[in-house]
């Protein structure tokens, strides 16, 4: 082991001595960001990176389950993604459809598809679906694996399931007008029965939202990292829930 190495074990065990473990967050929300560029600094393509991007997932997910997380949602996967060239997305989808099925092998977690799925091609939508019933009695984290995932998409299909739930039940528009509440909305995102994100963290040192988890997100801590998602360390994971045991959260106020 070389001396970078002992000096950032020594780090670790350190920032993890002194973590607050009752403010750790309980629902992670992670932008992946950064794989296509780290392939070019690699000198290699861009799937080559996505594809290492998928096997940093399982080492991140434990370090999540050593401070207590419960709930981990990775965006892998945007909307606007499903308009990249043919063969970037079909290699693409098929990484994330290995990745999934790797994840779903552990046993380790509860594997939940967060998106648009009937945007999806039908084997990739089936092996999301698949996953989910496969875990689905795991007793672990909850991992929302987010792919076909828009903010704004999100939100019109809670509102398209909301107003077909109430007109099965013979509700008028206006009626619904009357005692529409947000908490109403929320019932029907696909996060539903989950807690909000406490804390979101995007890699590469973009410092945007991009629509992810919109509306879940109104009153999350975000943490903003340099580091692109392959080369996304222990080390950057403790200092971010170091950050997010320091703030003092106001919801809103």
């Amino acid at each position: 082991m070389g001396l970078r190495s002992v000096a950032y074990s020594l780090y670790e065990r350190r920032l993890l001595a002194g973590l607050d473990t009752d403010r750790v967050p309980r629902h992670v929300g992670v932008i992946l960001d950064g794989n296509r560029r780290w392939a070019t600094l690699q000198g290699t393509s861009a799937s080559a990176g996505h594809r290492v991007g998928g096997e940093r997932i399982a080492e991140f997910l434990r370090w999540c389950d050593d401070v207590n997380v419960e709930v981990v949602t990775l965006w892998l996967l945007s909307t606007d993604n499903l308009t990249r060239p043919a063969q970037e997305l079909d290699q693409l989808l098929g990484i994330i459809t290995d990745t999934v099925h790797d994840l779903a092998a552990t046993r380790e977690w509860h594997i939940h598809p967060v998106g648009a799925l009937d945007l999806l091609p039908v084997e990739t939508a089936t092996a999301l679906k698949e996953a989910d019933a496969a875990t689905r009695d795991v007793d672990g984290m909850t991992v929302n694996v987010a792919v076909g995932y828009g903010g704004r998409r999100e939100v019109v299909d809670a509102v398209r399931s909301l107003l077909a739930e109430h007109a099965g039940r013979g509700t008028t528009l206006d009626d619904l007008a009357q005692v529409l509440e947000p908490e109403h909305i929320a019932e029907h995102l696909y996060t539903r029965g989950q807690p909000d994100p406490d804390l979101v963290i995007r890699t590469s040192g973009e410092q945007r939202l991009s629509g992810f988890l919109l509306w879940q997100s109104a009153h999350s801590e975000f943490y903003f990292c340099e580091a692109y998602w392959p080369d996304f360390r222990r080390v950057d994971f403790l200092r971010a829930m170091r950050a997010y045991a320091d703030r003092q959260r106001r919801f809103g106020n």
